[in-house]
């Protein structure tokens, strides 16, 4: 993953909970910065790097995901003192993801989505229990008439509870009935196979491996960044190994849905 610094604050996107912006990057580039001192701390971003490459991992399309270093000083030229204390609190790494400029929110209404498209998505957010893709707030994108998926900082949310993280990992993902796409999704039971074999226990080990140790603090169930990264690990290897689960569940759901 590239490294890039953050030049200058353009506008806050106070649609998502973490207030997240829109910066110029050093890069020649901007990009939509999620602080890693907002509300939510770094557990969303690293909910936002894990599901998100391993988006892309299964062949989903993502804006790039890029670490952005953070200077305290950025805060000077910021007016509002909300966003002075949010720069302040996240100086060091963050993570941003490539603005795509002119992009529009995803309807349903306006654009189906073909049924190996969606199955592939449903199938992603219901092994990752992505809880934020709904018609309310799709977190879908509609750039040069292609859909992304974009943010991935609720996914995840056994990493709010370790301690039950073993029993949830074996748990179906009940909340797929309120997925934005869940209508087309004909085709989980044949994109099963081919997502979980995009996904060997090497690619899941290096996707966690990107985790920085500055993001994996803080957590009393663990007393190392090593330790950390390997309970993600373990969670994820052994969800795609009873995927079954969540697989029949979303079969089941779309099957209800229409």
């Amino acid at each position: 993953m590239r490294t890039v610094h953050a030049l200058r604050y353009i506008t806050p996107l106070r649609e998502g909970g973490s207030l997240p912006a829109v910066v110029e990057t050093d890069d020649d580039g901007m990009a939509v910065l999620k602080f890693r001192g907002a509300g939510q701390g770094p557990k969303a971003l690293i909910a936002e790097l894990i599901a998100g490459e391993m988006a892309r991992a299964v062949g989903l399309p993502i804006p790039e995901i890029l670490f952005v270093e953070l200077d305290s000083e950025f805060a000077r030229t910021e007016p509002d003192p909300e966003i002075q204390d949010l720069i302040r609190a996240s100086e060091g790494l963050n993570l941003g993801l490539d603005y795509l400029p002119g992009a529009i929110n995803y309807d349903p209404a306006a654009m189906p989505v073909d049924a190996d498209l969606a199955s592939r998505i449903v199938w992603f957010d219901a092994f990752t229990s992505n809880v934020d893709r709904t018609t309310r707030n799709p977190n879908l994108m509609v750039w040069h008439r292609k859909l992304y998926l974009i943010d991935h900082g609720a996914a995840m949310y056994f990493h709010h509870d370790w301690a039950n993280a073993g029993d949830a990992c074996e748990k179906p993902f009940v909340l797929i009935r309120d997925h934005v796409l869940l209508s087309f999704a004909s085709r989980i039971a044949e994109v099963d196979a081919e997502l979980a074999a995009r996904l060997p226990d090497a690619e899941i080990e290096r996707i966690v491996g990107l985790v920085p140790d500055s993001w994996l603090v803080d957590e009393p169930a663990f007393d190392s960044p090593q330790a950390y990264r390997q309970g993600y690990i373990n969670y994820l290897k052994h969800r795609l190994k009873v995927r079954a689960v969540f697989v029949q569940e979303a079969i089941r759901a779309h099957a209800a849905h229409v």
